[in-house]
């Protein structure tokens, strides 16, 4: 009887060929899966691998977020209301200015015929530029809520002038009222110290203008008592 060794051989070679071909599926399937999932050459970035829901690096704040307190502009200074009164520079008339809630008003005259009633604003500079009838004007500077600086043009001339902080019963003050049928409208400058410089104007007509009580404001003009009130805007 023949030994049956040719067909184990056989046997066993169909066994290690089918072992060797499930072997050779199975490691090719895991190394396309792999591939696929990162092909050669790609790089895998920390941030990439890094568990859903992981938050980056913070980023620089937003100059718009409520954190971040842009610079703020310094506040502006309201002007204060105050009275001012002085003397031109060549010493020929008197000018006086009130200041109220950004508003002014100015009285120039020299005691005799000459007078103008300018008024304005005041900008928060503290400059002021006031206009009046026939062209008049005044333009000038607050320096440090001390006195005012600056210049009245009126009737073709030019004058220089620095009216000081006036306190009360220093300032300005106007009468209108009707005189034996004349229409009056008087105004006076108290300057510091007591003296007065004022103009009356009868219908027009102005002149001289006498004294008032500084306490009061009362005057008598063609005999008829009539009482001066403070002037503000």
């Amino acid at each position: 009887m023949k030994r049956p060794e040719p067909l184990l051989t056989l046997l066993a070679g169909l066994v290690l060929g089918v072992f060797l071909l499930s072997l050779n599926a199975a490691t090719g399937t895991r190394t396309a899966s792999a591939e696929q999932k990162n092909p050669p050459g790609a790089t895998v970035s920390p941030a990439a691998s890094a568990a859903p829901g992981a938050s980056a690096s913070p980023s620089s704040p937003d100059p718009s977020s409520p954190g971040s307190s842009p610079s703020s502009s310094p506040a502006v200074r309201p002007v204060p209301d105050a009275d001012y009164a002085g003397r031109t520079d060549d010493d020929s008339s008197a000018v006086a200015v009130s200041l109220r809630n950004g508003k002014a008003i100015a009285y120039f005259c020299d005691g005799h015929d000459k007078e103008s009633w300018l008024k304005g604003d005041v900008g928060s500079d503290g400059a002021l530029k006031l206009t009046g009838r026939g062209g008049a004007e005044l333009n000038g500077t607050l320096d440090d809520g001390r006195r005012i600086r600056g210049t009245v043009d009126l009737g073709g001339r030019r004058y220089g002038f620095t009216a000081d902080r006036a306190v009360k019963p220093s300032g300005l003050y106007r009468a209108t009222s009707t005189v034996r049928g004349a229409k009056i409208d008087g105004g006076w400058i108290v300057l510091p110290g007591g003296r007065q410089v004022g103009v009356v104007d009868r219908d027009g007509t102005p002149s001289k203008a006498p004294a008032i009580d500084p306490e009061t404001g009362a005057v008598t003009i063609d005999g008829h008592r009539i009482v001066a009130r403070p002037v503000t805007p």
